[in-house]
Parts: structure tokens; sequence; C-alpha cells
């Protein structure tokens, strides 16, 4: 068995290498280094290399190996590698190998806080590049809708509101009557040391109808509607449902988010007018048990809140719904393709909304200050 063996010839051009291979280039042999081409040839003024190969040429995957190593080397010093004259077996193969190009490697910075720093930056360009896009679609489908062009439909929409409405009332009942009760024992712990127990009213009246009304029935939602619109959309997304839509050339914006989006838009206000009700009803109770009468309660009350106070709160809420619907919709269709990915996309929807409520929250209420509401 003949050992491989090449014989380098220049018969073009100081700038041109052949390379004729011979012997048998198999895993039974030891091949020669790379290198071994541009031994006594200045490898500086080299700018192609042809490899051919004698008919008593042998070889199997190590020479494939072997290749695709003069490959990258080529490609390091910018040499033009031709492999035409070798076997069509051969070289299907290494175009095979090099159809994809290596990964780029990406080099570790020295310092943890400048890759700290990297990392990021890298994720706020990638969070706000999907936020900008995902609220760009939604506003070319807000705009078909307006222009009866839209694939979004009227009974979605009314399933939809049936599952932000009525089916929270319970919960949201639970909370905001615990809620109105807090309030309540935290301002008369505090008032009743100067003797000013009635005015619980007032603190439980403007508590509700300006924050907590608004916030708790926002938190309330994510945890249960926003979640449930991202896994209902992740699911779709496992079962390529989504991917069929786009198929049929339906616009899944318009078919699966608005109807969504819309639906906790009309709900969120209602839901908070009910969530101030039963906040202050929870308060009335604890002032019951102060020696407060029904009639100081309420009169008391009345007096505490104007209509621009509950309007404050009601558009808190209308924010808050966009925004609970935008983090749930928006994880869902980024879902991936597994189980495990449903429940990544559900927690990422609910931590997110909080994050946008609590944000939201904090500059409505500079807002509101520096306007005098």
């Amino acid at each position: 068995m003949a050992s491989p063996g090449f014989k380098i010839t220049h018969n073009v051009s100081p700038e041109h290498l052949s390379a004729c291979l011979c012997g048998c280039w198999d895993r039974h042999q030891t091949l020669p280094d790379v290198e071994q081409l541009f031994t006594g040839s200045d490898s500086t003024e080299i700018q192609s290399i042809e490899i051919l190969a004698e008919p008593s040429f042998q070889w199997d995957s190590l020479f494939s190996a072997w290749l695709l190593k003069l490959q990258r080397h080529c490609d390091r010093q910018n040499i033009q590698l031709m492999l035409s004259s070798l076997p069509d077996d051969a070289l299907s193969l290494h175009q095979l190998a090099t159809a994809v190009p290596p990964a780029a490697v990406t080099k570790k910075s020295p310092y943890l806080i400048s890759a700290i720093f990297q990392k990021v930056i890298k994720g706020l360009y990638d969070w706000l590049e999907n936020f900008v896009l995902f609220l760009g679609d939604i506003a070319l489908g807000i705009v078909r809708v307006l222009r009866f062009r839209s694939d979004a439909r009227l009974g979605d929409f009314f399933q939809f509101l049936h599952q932000a409405g009525p089916a929270a009332l319970p919960i949201v009942t639970l909370l905001s009557f615990l809620v109105g009760m807090i309030l309540a024992y935290l301002g008369t712990v505090q008032l009743r040391q100067f003797g000013a127990e009635v005015y619980v009213a007032d603190l439980v009246g403007v508590g509700m109808v300006r924050e907590m009304g608004a916030l708790m029935t926002a938190i309330i939602m994510a945890g249960r509607t926003g979640a449930a619109y991202a896994a209902q959309l992740g699911t779709m997304q496992v079962n390529e449902e989504v991917d069929a839509l786009t198929t049929l050339g339906i616009k899944t914006v318009d078919y699966l988010v608005l109807p969504r989006m819309l639906a906790l838009i009309v709900a969120m206000p209602l839901l908070t007018l009910y969530s101030d009700i039963l906040g202050m009803l929870g308060g009335g109770a604890v002032a019951l048990s102060m020696d407060i009468t029904f009639t100081q309660y309420v009169h008391q009350l009345a007096g505490a809140f104007s209509l621009s106070d509950v309007l404050t709160g009601l558009f808190k809420s209308l924010v808050f719904a966009i925004l609970i619907s935008f983090a749930g919709c928006q994880a869902g269709l980024a879902c991936g393709r597994s189980s495990a990915a449903v429940g990544k996309a559900t927690t990422t929807a609910v931590v997110t909304a909080i994050v946008y409520l609590v944000v939201a929250d904090a500059g409505l209420n500079i807002l509101y200050f520096q306007l005098g509401i």
C-alpha cells in the first residue's frame, strides 16, 4: 500500500501552486501536515493552490478531514483553493462539510464589569427591538380594524370579554374587599392617636379610586388573564396553529392579539370601578367595628374624592390593560416549540406585565403631581 505523498509544481507562476496527490490517504496512514505543502515556497506570495490527484490516488474520511484543515488554512491566509480536479465523491463530501460556515467565536472580555455591561446592553437592545416591532404590528392591526379590513372576529372579542370580565369577578371581589380592610386598619392605627378615626373614610376612598383599585385589579389580571393569553398563544405555537394561520394568509396580530387586547381594555375600567366599590365596603366594615356609624362613614366618604380622582384611576386602568395584554400576547407569540417553553412564556408574561405596571404607575403618579391633578 503506497504511502501518501504529493508533488509540488509552479507550472503557471510563482503565485500559483499545484499539488498532485498520490498514494493511499486513509486512516491506516499518517497524513502529512498541511504546512508541508508550502515548504520551500514563500507563503506570502502564493495566491492560489490547486489540488490534483493521480489515477492511483485512494482516500477515505481521514482525507476529508485533512482537506478541511487545508481549506481553513487557506482561508486564514487569503489563498484561493481549487479542488475541481479531485474525485467527485471527495469533492461532494468537502462541499457538504463546508456548506455551513463555522460559528464566529466571540472573544470574552477580560473584565467582568465590561462583560456584564455588554450583556445588559445587548439584552436591552433586543428587548427594545422586539417591543417596537410588536407595537408596530399592533398599530397596523388597529388601522386595519378602523378600515374594516381586519381578520379579527367579533365573536372572539365577546368570548375574551367574558373571560376578562365576569369570569374575574370572584377573585377581584375577594381581594378588593380585603385591600379596603387593610387600608382601613392601617389608617385607623395612626388616626386613633389624634382622635380622628372618622377620617379613615377619606383614606380608603382616595386610596382606592386613585391608586389601589386600578393597581390591584391590574396585578390580578396580569396573573390571571395575562398569563392565560401567554399560555393560549404559546400552546398554539407548539401545535403549529400560528404557522397554519400564517400559511392561510391570516394576520396573526389581527386574529389572535387584537380581540384579546380590546376585550381587556373594555373590561379593566369596569373591574376597576367594581374594585373601588368593594374596597370602600371593606373599609366600611372596619370602620363599623371602630365605633363609626354607617352614616358617618358614608357622609365622610362622599366628600373624600371628586370625579377627577375617579377618572385618574380609570385612565390608569386603560394603560394597565394595554400593558398586560401586550406583555401576555408578545410572550405567547414568542414562545418556543416545547411544553417547557410554554411555562417559560407564561412566567415571562406575568413578570414583564408586573414590571410594566409598576413603572407605568410611578410615571403616571409623577405626571399627575406635575399637572396638579
